[in-house]
């Protein structure tokens, strides 16, 4: 049996081993996004990336049977979701769940330092951090494009939710690195389990399947270097504060998107949470991706405990 490469999201590191991650980060993040656009929240390579799928478009062979079905329910759901064909259903859930990304990093974006006043590396990190989320929300929309949807409006949340996003980097660190890790967390496990239901779902539509794939990878590849940079944030008692935080996180939220309980294992997403170690994560992602030091298990050397 092949030794595991790497080790769990979870894995213990001491203070000097995150803050050498945080400039090894700082240093893949400016290679793997290229220069960053502020005024249009924008990256250099990732608006390439971008620019290639606008220009080499691929579409439906058979358009959705009922548009105006995606259109009613794809802010909040009016029908009943058991009635909705699951192509339908897939639709309506990759909006939502890119929605409340969309919302949170608008309100991160007016709190977070410009990078001509962002003096501390991670104030740097996070500015280019957010750049990428908010290219996610182009992604996301490309795919809705590619399955025919072209009227899609990005709708803010309800007052008291988006007060909430508004609120939260406002936070102090101790209170909100737990929270903010296992969100990116959350995203990931969605996104797996989501890419296999493409192969479900899209199974007569193979020219599409690999299109939404392809997107879907541009997003999974930046969430995966998430996961690792919002995970050096926090010390030996937030780590058992995170792991702890998992089931009732992806609990509360994908119970917000009905649509998530019809298509997907929300069990297994929570199990796949707890396990998460990037070994299952396939090579081509891992390669353009980033993993923290101490979670890598081959030439590792025995952990020292936690500062």
């Amino acid at each position: 049996m092949t030794p595991a490469k790497y080790l769990s999201i979870f894995t213990p590191a001491t203070k000097l081993e995150r803050e050498e991650n945080f400039e090894d980060y700082w240093e893949f993040t400016q290679q793997h996004g290229g220069q960053l656009f502020e005024g249009a929240k924008d990256l250099e390579k990732k608006r390439a990336r971008l620019k290639y799928f606008q220009e080499h478009p691929v579409r439906l062979r058979q358009p959705l049977a009922n548009p105006e079905t995606f259109y009613r329910n794809y802010v909040e759901m009016q029908d009943d979701p058991g009635s909705m064909d699951r192509m339908t259903l897939m639709l309506t859930c990759i909006y939502k769940f890119a929605r409340h990304e969309w919302v949170g990093i608008k309100g991160a974006w007016d709190v977070i330092p410009d990078m001509a006043h962002s003096y501390k590396v991670t104030d740097k990190i996070s500015r280019m951090h957010l750049a990428e989320e908010f290219c996610h929300v182009r992604l996301f929309n490309e795919m809705l494009r590619t399955c025919g949807l072209d009227k899609v409006e990005w709708v803010p949340l309800g007052p008291i939710k988006e007060k909430i996003y508004e609120q939260f980097p406002k936070v102090p660190g101790f209170l909100k690195d737990s929270p903010a890790f296992i969100t990116e967390l959350m995203g990931v496990t969605f996104y797996c389990h989501l890419y296999r239901l493409f192969d479900e779902i899209l199974a007569d539509e193979p020219e599409v399947c690999s299109r939404l794939k392809e997107l879907l990878d541009e997003i999974t590849i930046d969430e995966v270097a998430h996961v690792g940079q919002r995970r050096n944030f926090i010390g030996p008692i937030g780590m058992g504060i995170s792991k702890a935080l998992v089931k009732p996180f992806y609990t509360m939220f994908f119970k917000d998107i009905p649509e998530i309980g019809q298509l997907l294992d929300v069990d297994q997403m929570i199990k796949d949470g707890v396990s998460f170690d990037f070994n299952e994560l396939p090579a081509h992602m891992i390669e353009r991706s980033w993993v923290p030091s101490y979670c890598k298990a081959l030439g590792i050397s025995e952990m020292s405990s936690e500062l």
